[in-house]
């Protein structure tokens, strides 16, 4: 029995629509609500002819409903990738252990020696560090270019050798978000993809490949998973190159198991109620923080001090969960602010139920001095607030007494 359908042309059109039933069959086995956890290595044949029907589909190209080895692929890792593709209006999906295993896959299946990658300097910290390093062992060279400047972005595309422009829309820590139609006219006309990570905007508030972007990646540990317990990562597009990437995942065996992707598609089902709470509560809170005498700047794509608010409010459906400020103090100051707080909980992350909130100093750049900080953009008084699915009201209470005793400047 089929667990799912890759078909990207849903008959439903709302979120919570797709998120609940896109891309699942009716039957998902043992007359069950849920899809089963199969928790099986391998997989067996009823006989011989049945082995050589499964392998002319698998070799020659058809519709495949199993597998042979857990390896390629598992009935609860096809429910959530058929309702990933359903939610990013894509062919299909493929799902990994992490989001970082999602995007240097991507690199290691799709580039070549001698090829070249563009990237946004606002971009994931270890993501930047993989293209600057690791690549660089293969013969593939990394050009890091300011976001928003897209007089440096066409400059930096090499003819006949740059293969992907990749940033984040909204970026961490700073939220700023892409011109999705300038990008795509930069890059398909010189042949380059484009990919892009939406992991803080979700398909809920963005869907890239409608504006022709080539590849929309998550980390499914966020929004996805949705209650901070799960890991896993996301790549959606077309069939053809979707279909490499899973024949590639085959041999890297980067696979992820039966029971994360449970968890993962449970957490979808509520990913569109989730979503637009923390889309409201968050501007509420960007509002009210803008409005401090003890908060220097609010970094936020619904606010219109947020250099990319006509942008965002061109392309998305909402503003996401997470707002980034800057407190009136110094590192200290700061984190005596955080540690004040009742709510939420000091931790990397985000996209869950709970709040969580971080000093960017400390969590991702701790190795640096101020001075290298400052140069990459990243003050000590910065910080990063992921929104849970509390009460604006009582999160926005929380945060004002906590600033009440911060000393001004």
């Amino acid at each position: 029995m089929s667990l799912a359908s890759k078909s990207k042309n849903s008959r439903f059109k709302g979120a919570s629509t797709i998120a609940v039933h896109g891309g699942a069959a009716r039957e998902k086995g043992f007359h069950a609500m849920t899809t089963p956890i199969v928790q099986s290595a391998t997989y067996t044949f009823a006989s011989t002819a049945k082995l050589i029907e499964f392998l002319d589909k698998k070799v020659y190209g058809g519709e495949l409903d199993r597998e042979e080895y857990a390896r390629y692929g598992n009935p609860s890792t096809w429910a959530v990738e058929a309702r990933i593709a359903n939610l990013e209006a894509a062919d299909d999906a493929v799902f990994y252990p992490s989001g970082m295993s999602a995007v240097t896959s991507l690199f290691l299946t799709v580039l070549r020696p001698d090829t070249h990658i563009i990237m946004t300097d606002d971009c994931y910290r270890r993501t930047r560090q993989f293209c600057e390093t690791t690549l660089k062992k293969f013969g593939i060279a990394a050009s890091i270019v300011p976001m928003g400047d897209y007089d440096a972005l066409e400059a930096a595309i090499i003819p006949r050798k740059t293969r992907f422009i990749f940033t984040e829309t909204p970026t961490n820590p700073y939220l700023r978000v892409v011109d999705l139609r300038r990008l795509v006219a930069l890059a398909k006309p010189r042949g380059v993809m484009t990919l892009l990570d939406t992991t803080f905007a979700t398909p809920v508030n963005l869907k890239p490949l409608e504006f022709g972007v080539d590849f929309v990646m998550h980390s499914a540990t966020k929004y996805f998973g949705g209650h901070n317990d799960v890991l896993g990562g996301v790549i959606a597009g077309d069939a053809p190159r979707i279909r490499a990437l899973k024949d590639a995942r085959g041999v890297f065996g980067n696979v992820i198991d039966p029971h994360q992707a449970f968890l993962l598609e449970r957490g979808l089902k509520t990913l569109a109620l989730r979503v637009r709470h923390q889309n409201e509560a968050a501007l509420k809170v960007a509002q009210f923080l803008e409005r401090h005498p003890k908060i220097e700047r609010v970094y936020y794509p619904g606010l219109s001090s947020h250099p990319d608010h006509e942008i965002a409010r061109d392309q998305m459906t909402g503003f996401g969960g997470v707002v980034s400020f800057e407190v009136a103090g110094d590192i200290k100051a700061t984190s005596d602010f955080i540690d004040r707080l009742r709510i939420p909980y000091i931790a990397p992350s985000l996209g869950g139920t709970e709040s969580l909130i971080e000093q960017p100093a400390y969590f991702s750049y701790y190795d640096l001095s101020s001075e290298e900080r400052l140069a990459i953009g990243i003050k000590d008084n910065l910080v990063r607030f992921a929104l849970g699915i509390e009460d604006a009201e009582d999160i926005i209470a929380d945060l004002d007494a906590s600033l009440n005793e911060t000393p001004a400047r």
